[in-house]
This record gives structure tokens, sequence and C-alpha cells, in this order.
């Protein structure tokens, strides 16, 4: 008899306790507070933005064009190959930076010869506040032996010419090609990556992307200015961390989904 009494008791006990765990496991279903909106900005987010229509790429470019008719490169150079030599040594190290180790090293040493002359324990000391500055001081003596023995001397033309030299690749052939000849280059470096991006402007997973990307959609006749205008939005506008979107000059154009405007 006990038996029976503990049998009915354990089967009560299970039917009392259903209702409980169906509750317990309708609630798990429920969707948590905030996650719909968490989904629909994760939507947005990940969504492809609308292309930027031709009125709107010559709006922007204009409005860039008046605010700094005649934007400049931020590092200092005496001709096209002190500028080569610079850029070379920009890599991975900023502008001031670069500018405060060169202003005495460009002033003893301003062709491919002079450097050849100071050989690269001298150079290394000039640029040792650089970082990489041992393997950047071998480059710019390479490059620069290289270019008394193919080039005359002189800093080559072309981008194929301009990427053979030592240290060099393809951002710096642009920046050269751009600064010193006045060619129409492209030029994509860590803020023109993001700003193309970011913007909707020309995005890619490359920089060759982006580079293709802009110098498809940028009329002919801001080019000439053009890398340097998204380079300088970029470095103190289009922020990689907290960008200054209340001062954007194209915020309205702007198809970043998280702006703050």
């Amino acid at each position: 008899m006990a038996k029976i009494i503990r049998s009915q008791r354990a089967s009560t006990s299970s039917v009392r306790s259903a209702p409980k765990k169906k509750a317990a496991k309708a609630a798990t279903l429920l969707p948590k507070p905030g996650a719909k909106k968490a989904a629909k900005k994760a939507a947005k987010r990940t969504a492809k933005p609308k292309p930027w229509t031709s009125e709107e790429v010559y709006e922007a470019f204009d409005r860039f064009r008046k605010a700094n008719p005649e934007p400049k490169g931020e590092l200092e150079h005496l001709n096209p190959y002190t500028l080569l030599v610079a850029v070379v040594l920009s890599a991975q190290a900023t502008d001031a930076g670069v500018n405060k180790a060169t202003r005495a090293l460009f002033a003893v040493a301003d062709t491919p010869e002079k450097m050849l002359e100071l050989g690269e324990d001298r150079v290394r000391d000039y640029i040792k506040t650089i970082g990489l500055y041992r393997n950047k001081a071998r480059n710019v003596i390479a490059l620069s032996q290289k270019l008394i023995a193919e080039f005359g001397g002189e800093v080559p033309r072309t981008c194929a010419e301009i990427e053979s030299l030592p240290g060099a690749g393809r951002k710096t052939a642009n920046v050269v090609l751009n600064m010193a000849f006045g060619e129409h280059t492209m030029a994509v470096d860590t803020h023109v990556f993001r700003v193309g991006n970011r913007t909707g402007l020309a995005p890619g997973k490359t920089p060759l992307e982006v580079e293709l990307g802009l110098e498809k959609v940028i009329p002919t006749e801001f080019m000439l200015h053009a890398h340097h205008w998204l380079i300088l939005h970029g470095r103190y506008t289009c922020l990689a961390r907290g960008p200054r979107c209340d001062v954007c000059l194209i915020n309205d154009l702007c198809r970043w989904p998280e702006k703050t405007v």
C-alpha cells in the first residue's frame, strides 16, 4: 500500500511541475529587452549602402575645394627626391615624426649622391626616432643607389619604376607622382581607406579597390587635390575613433549608418 501512495505522489508532483517547465521554456523563447533594436541596428550596419550619385560626388568635392582650395601634403621636402625619401620613411610613422627627423637629414643630403656619401650608419642616426629606422635607413641607401645606377639620379615618372625602388610601394608612387609631377593619382593610406569605406563613396576590401573606386567616381577637375582632401578629412574630421560628424562638410551626403547627425 505504501508503494502505491509513493507512486501516486510522484505522479502528482510531476503533473504539477509540468506547467512551470512549460512557462520557463516559453520565457526563454521571448525576445530579450532591446533585442529587436539591436538586431535592426546590426542589419542597418551590414546593409550595402546606396551608391553615391555623380551629383552628390561633385557636391562633396566642390565643398572640399571651397573650404580648402589649395590643400598641401604635410610631409616636408625640398625636391622630388626628398619627397620620395620622406614618403618611404613615413610608413607606420606620423608625418610630424618624419618631418622632425628629416629637417636635419635633408639639410645635408638632398640628392641621391649626397645620401650615399652620408652612408647608412649616419642616415640611421638621423632617423633613429622613426619606427623601423634600421630597415628604412637601408632602403634609403639602396633606393639612392638604384636611382643613380638606373635613372641618372632622377626620380622616375612612372608608377612601375617608382615601385621598383627599395621601400617604395604603390602608395609611395602615387604620392610622388601627384605631389612632385602633378599627376592625377589617388594615394590610399589608412585615412583615405577609412573615408572611402565609411562614407560609402568608394567601398573596397583593399587599398587598391578603394583607389580604383575613387578614380572612377571623382570628376577629373578634382583629381589633382582629391587625395589630399580625403587624407585631411580622415585625419582631422572623419577620425577612426570618435568621428566629428557634427562639423563634417559632407555629413548630409555620407552613407555611414552610425553617423551622429
